[in-house]
């Protein structure tokens, strides 16, 4: 499944390397999973910073060490 040439942002690649399903992490965040599977199409496309926070706060409750700015600029 991953590597189909569809193009991915930063903060896809993580997902696809660590193995995190965009659904489960839709499920744990709340986060919309089409916000989900949009920002992690494209570089160009950034979540709102609540939405940000809600990913961000769901893969460090899940045992990630990650931060806003690994995968988005402000």
């Amino acid at each position: 499944m991953f590597g189909l040439g569809k193009k991915r942002s930063k903060f896809g690649r993580y997902l696809d390397r660590n193995g995190i399903i965009q659904e489960e992490l839709s499920k744990i965040s709340g986060v919309n999973r089409n916000t989900i599977s949009r920002v992690a199409s494209s570089d160009e496309q950034q979540p709102r910073l609540k939405n940000a926070a809600k990913i961000i706060k769901a893969l460090k409750k899940s045992g990630y060490d990650v931060d806003y700015d690994d995968f988005w600029d402000m």
